[in-house]
């Protein structure tokens, strides 16, 4: 699955779990790697074990929430390697869960700007270069099993995967014609940051872990690498005739009857 040569790839959110994962698989399999993410040392982190395995990297501190950022992202990109071949939007929050009557319009706004404008927002500038290259391109975002499920306290979060699985069929029939593939996945439970303060996959007797394996068809949490072994085989040459999906990554969670 190795890339062609000289090929960059841009990696949102890849100061820790799917995306430091994808940044690194994206780096194994012969791309330039520009890792985006608010922190510097987590993902200065990242580039350092890129760059272990002998392969090149860079940095780029931004914050995803601001709009001004995500352009200046793109421009930074392509002054560091001339080009954008690969883009993978994983920069996200979880926002607050809770009942819809204990959140806040504020709560809405954050949780809304930093899962769903952003995209919208790299997804332009990605597009716009990668047009302007006409050499086509693939992106991947990440979205969630909760576009498609449901869970007590996640409406905002919900709201803003489900707007994503949404948006990916729209930007894939306008960019086909340009040779860009857009495709989103769908992660399941995942060991990463964000799963560990809800609940620790280290403990054979947590709760919140045995409640989500016992429903999961494969018996277990996924890791950030099984994500991003997805993302990085829709951005390859084996996935050309993919785009406009949604694609579960999620030990059959998903599957209709597996939370019976």
């Amino acid at each position: 699955m190795n890339f062609p040569r000289d090929k960059v790839a841009l990696v949102t959110g890849g100061s820790s779990g799917i995306g430091r994962a994808a940044a690194l698989q994206f780096a194994k399999q012969g791309a330039k790697v520009v890792v985006a993410a608010r922190r510097e040392t987590a993902g200065n982190r990242t580039v350092e074990q890129i760059r272990q395995l002998g392969k090149e990297a860079s940095f780029v501190q931004t914050d995803v929430s601001q709009p001004a950022e995500i352009e200046a992202l793109i421009q930074k990109t392509i002054a560091l390697y001339g080009q954008l071949d690969y883009a993978f939007n994983n920069a996200g929050t979880e926002g607050v869960f809770a009942p819809m009557t204990q959140l806040t319009e504020a709560n809405w706004d954050r949780t809304i700007t930093t899962n769903l404008k952003a995209v919208w927002l790299c997804l332009k500038y990605e597009i716009e270069q990668m047009i302007a290259q006409g050499t086509g391109g693939a992106i991947v975002n990440t979205s969630s099993w909760l576009a498609k499920g449901g869970l007590l306290g996640t409406t905002i979060y919900s709201a803003s995967k489900g707007g994503l699985d949404g948006m990916v069929r729209a930007a894939a029939l306008e960019c086909a014609q340009h040779g860009i593939r857009i495709n989103n996945v769908n992660p399941g439970i995942i060991d990463t940051e964000m799963f560990r303060r809800f609940g620790n996959p280290d403990d054979p007797n947590d709760a919140v872990v045995q409640a989500f394996t016992h429903h999961i068809p494969l018996k277990r949490l996924g890791s950030s690498e099984e994500v991003a072994e997805a993302v990085v085989w829709l951005c390859s040459d084996a996935a050309t005739y993919i785009t406009g999906e949604t694609i579960s990554v999620d030990g059959g969670f998903a599957i209709p009857g597996s939370r019976n």
